[in-house]
């Protein structure tokens, strides 16, 4: 598997990242295993998770994902061979310094997702979401303190706007203190808005990784669904046509689908094709519920467009 350089960090991840949501949720930790032990034999090194995952399960009171991975890794001995990131969500608990990014908040969490990973230091810990009721300073200085202290080496956020982004930079920067240096936006073929823009920018001209999830739009761009084609043995079928089933979504699936047929592709293998043409993007995340399902989407993964077949599809 391709290996590239995360941002302007030391960290060399592969080009492909597995997500663990579904650790847990989807699938139970005997079915997880396999999954983990696949990705390394193929060379994958880079696995995302997050202290909520999956606390939307039942009996999933939310670690568990991070649980799962940590086990894994003692009883493999492959912490060494894993670049790991997690993430620290703005609401974990109840009580005074149970939610937001807050000193309080942030300290705790880190220590709760050490003790879950059973390691010492976290690669690359990811603020989850933005939280606007939390000076930026203070944020940035309960993350730098665990830079600090050598408990966290870099730093990343998720689902940040591009102007919240800018004044978390500038945040960090005017106190000398570690800033971002990744992030990991909603962003695939059909949901573009919320990264294309003020956060690519800013993405490119900082050097700054971008490790985007939802690559296959939550099983949109798979070819299972279609405007009179909607697959009725998923759960998340309603979750994916709120969020990608409008006129834009509908077109830009047509666009794919007809892509696909021209130059004898899945659609799997474009959707992932696509990101790996946008110059800002280093390491998509995807999710498997099976060594079969991710060997499917390692497969897709290797497809590279041309700079003409990139301008053809849009």
């Amino acid at each position: 598997m391709e290996l590239r350089k995360l941002g302007r960090t030391d960290l060399t991840v592969s080009s492909v990242c597995l997500g663990t949501m579904q650790f847990g949720w989807r699938i139970d930790e005997k079915a997880s295993v396999p999954v983990l032990d696949a990705f390394l034999e193929r060379g994958g090194n880079f696995i995302d998770t997050a202290d909520m995952y999956s606390n939307w399960a039942p009996g999933n009171p939310g670690g568990v994902a991070e649980q799962i991975l940590g086990r894994w890794m003692k009883a493999r001995g492959t912490r060494s061979r894993v670049v790991l990131a997690t993430k620290v969500r703005c609401r974990m608990w109840e009580g005074a310094d149970g939610e937001g990014l807050s000193r309080k908040h942030i300290a705790r969490a880190c220590e709760d997702s050490l003790r879950r990973l059973q390691t010492d230091v976290i690669d690359l810990y990811q603020t989850h979401w933005d939280d606007e009721a939390t000076p930026q300073e203070e944020t940035a200085e309960a993350l730098d303190a665990l830079v600090r202290a050598g408990k966290v080496r870099w730093l990343g956020c998720s689902n940040f706007s591009g102007k919240r982004l800018a004044s978390a930079l500038a945040a960090a920067d005017a106190r000398k203190q570690a800033r971002y240096a990744c992030v990991q936006p909603h962003y695939n073929y059909v949901k573009r808005d919320e990264y294309e823009g003020d956060v690519e920018r800013l993405v490119a001209n900082e050097g700054i990784g971008n490790i985007p999830y939802s690559p296959l739009a939550a099983g949109f761009l798979t070819g299972r669904y279609g405007r009179e084609r909607v697959p009725k043995d998923t759960d998340r079928s309603d979750y994916t046509l709120e969020q990608y089933g409008n006129e834009e979504g509908w077109t830009r699936l047509e666009r794919a689908e007809a892509f696909a047929k021209r130059h004898g592709l899945t659609m799997i293998q474009v959707a992932m094709a696509w990101l790996y043409a946008r110059p800002t993007v280093t390491s998509p995340i995807i999710g498997a519920n099976s060594v079969a399902q991710l060997e499917e989407n390692l497969k897709a993964a290797e497809v590279r467009l041309t700079a003409a077949q990139a301008d053809e599809l849009g």
